[in-house]
């Protein structure tokens, strides 16, 4: 991810700036109505964009062109849902642009269609299809950040691979190169971003279950047995929003 500034051609960097521009402006409509309708969650907000930045900001260098780091987008997904984090993960990537040289304006759009569209999307529905299947919240958010990790790079190498060719493999020999360099790197850097997923939602249910309860997580604020203090602060705020759909999937 972070394809460099200048590596994809012309056409192919203005067909993913096409492509990504419909969701950054709805994403931007949802971070709009998400604060007008919940000021409160304006700190999570914050924390969801911080934390992207903070891990997509950890670079490792990597094939020719782009670089290997977590992505942080998962998180933000389970708490807010895909379309806020496009918007979120396009104003991280533009400022890690403009200020760290990590990727490019001109490859922006394929960055942000990779890491803050792809990604999030595919890590919100491994999350919600492991509560539908009634496993534990915490596998729910390993699997929501692991897998917005690796899809963002299966779709990088997808780019890499169609903006240049293999003389002997064509583009599909170009796609499978490229991913196989990345796995190397990116599967031990999701399973660790998964783990500490799991990690931040713990210690969100105990600095912030009001929130959590606002935003329909039920299933991530500790039971009645841990120490019955989040849990007992958020029942007043979750009684008060009763008609809000539970986006925890419990």
């Amino acid at each position: 991810m972070h394809i460099a500034e200048g590596y994809l051609p012309p056409l192919h960097a203005a067909a993913w700036t096409v492509a990504a521009a419909p969701f950054v402006v709805h994403g931007a409509r949802c971070v709009v109505r998400e604060v007008r309708e919940r000021p409160e969650s304006r700190l999570l907000l914050g924390a969801a964009g911080a934390f992207t930045f903070v891990l997509s900001a950890i670079k490792l260098p990597s094939v020719t062109g782009s670089s290997s780091h977590p992505t942080g987008t998962g998180l933000g997904a389970v708490l807010f849902r895909p379309p806020v984090m496009a918007v979120l993960g396009a104003v991280v990537l533009l400022f890690q642009a403009l200020l760290l040289a990590h990727g490019g304006i001109t490859t922006l759009g394929a960055n942000v269609f990779s890491m803050a569209i792809v990604g999030p999307w595919v890590g919100y529905a491994a999350y919600r299809a492991c509560l539908a299947v009634g496993l534990p919240f915490p596998v729910g958010v390993f699997a929501a950040l692991s897998l917005s990790d690796l899809s963002t790079y299966v779709v990088t190498s997808v780019q890499l691979g169609l903006a240049h060719p293999d003389p002997s493999g064509g583009v599909l020999g170009s796609i499978g190169e490229f991913l196989g360099i990345f796995a190397l790197t990116q599967i031990p850097l999701a399973i660790a971003e998964g783990l500490l997923g799991v990690l931040v939602f713990r210690i969100l249910a105990r600095i912030a279950p009001e929130e959590l309860g606002l935003l329909g997580l039920k299933a991530a604020l500790p039971g009645p047995t841990d120490d019955g203090g989040p849990t007992a602060r958020a029942t007043t705020t979750s009684s008060s929003t009763e008609n809000r759909p539970d986006r925890s999937g419990a």
